[in-house]
């Protein structure tokens, strides 16, 4: 018998959650143990239920396994249990750690150290550049970014991850089959060559919305830290936050503007204690303080690299992350409306710059 199917049908087992299978773990080694154990030796373990007990000793999902085990090769998925040399060291240490995870792609052993970084799924343009900028660095001084492969701020930590170079990982409150959102199949494709995708949940899962409170303990669990962008008052990230706190790991939170409501929930978090972020240096010397920072991540690129004239440095450096409208750009730089115009379209061109409904501006880096 496939090793796997003992692994897949205690899992299936009704009343069996992950404290519940690590306890039969601990006393009978293997899945196959557990099956061929009497309703005597299953009943000395706490915690197990009568009905689950009879659900072990009379099983009847042979066919429910057998559908799952064709999925899983149909899609080319690994099956990963918690007693395999693969399993995230991280994450083996929470307490409710997910015994068997469905896997496309690689982990590696530089992914312990990992950062999660999650937020708003409604972004603003802020969030989203910020996060990208920071996953970016983070990767390219080799920390792997975890996040949830949803819209918005989480798209935005995989896309930087990738830009840098570096590796990422998505935990998936959906089956490792159902890609949502759906407009993120060609990263869940990068991301799948680039790190990994995983998911708990049996295939063709749908993203029901309780699923993803239920993730963001595996998204904590596998990171040293986690950084929160944009998340309100009510926001699910707050739970991650709370998750991280929980498992022992770091907080960060990156700030927004005073005024938006956006950011209510990671000033919160500050005032209570989270790490202000500012670059990828305020995490690294949290997470890793041996690690040889060396160079700052400065907010402004060198002005040598990018060969702006000094009228494009006026304008580059009167721009932020926030939209700012053409005419007050030029009130600021007291440039004429023409010359702001053209400088702003080599700007563009250059990459550094992004146009935005009603002659808004913004910086890209």
């Amino acid at each position: 018998m496939d090793e796997r199917f003992y692994w897949l049908a205690l899992k299936f087992v009704p009343g069996i959650g992950n404290a519940g299978y690590q306890r039969l773990l601990q006393y009978f080694n293997t899945p196959e143990n557990v099956f061929q154990a009497s309703k005597s030796e299953l009943s000395k373990i706490e915690g197990i239920k009568k009905s689950s007990i009879s659900a072990i000793v009379n099983f009847n999902l042979d066919d429910k396994v057998h559908r799952e085990l064709s999925l899983i090769d149909k899609y080319g998925v690994s099956l990963i249990t918690i007693k395999d040399p693969l399993y995230p060291k991280n994450l083996s240490h929470i307490p409710d750690a997910p015994c068997l995870l469905y896997v496309k792609g690689t982990f590696r052993e530089v992914d312990g150290w990992a950062v999660s970084v999650v937020g708003s799924r409604m972004a603003t343009h802020y969030g989203k550049t910020v996060t990208e900028k920071i996953c970016r660095d983070l990767a390219k001084r080799g920390i792997t970014i975890v996040s949830g492969m949803a819209r918005g701020i989480d798209t935005a930590a995989h896309c930087g991850a990738l830009i840098g170079g570096g590796r990422t990982i998505a935990v998936l409150g959906s089956g490792i089959d159902v890609i949502y959102p759906p407009e993120n199949k060609g990263l869940y494709e990068r991301i799948v060559e680039n790190g990994a995708v995983i998911s708990e949940f049996p295939m063709g899962t749908p993203p029901y919305s309780q699923n993803f409170p239920i993730r963001n303990r595996i998204i904590s669990g596998l990171s040293l830290g986690v950084v929160i962008v944009e998340a309100t008052h009510r926001s699910g990230s707050l739970i991650t936050a709370q998750l991280a706190l929980d498992q022992g790991r770091e907080v960060f939170a990156v700030p927004g503007s005073v005024g938006s409501f956006k950011s209510m929930g990671t000033h919160r978090l500050i005032k209570q204690g989270a790490k202000l972020v500012e670059h990828a240096n305020d995490i690294i010397e949290e997470i890793h303080p041996f690690y040889q920072v060396g160079e700052q991540f400065q907010s402004h690129p060198e002005d040598k690299k990018l060969n702006l004239t000094p009228d494009e440095r006026t304008i580059y450096n009167h721009l932020e992350a926030y939209p700012m409208h053409i005419d007050e750009l030029a009130r600021k730089t007291k440039l004429s409306m023409g010359e702001t115009l053209s400088l702003l379209l080599g700007l563009e061109l250059k990459g550094l710059v992004k146009q935005l409904p009603g002659k808004m501006f913004v910086r890209t880096q």
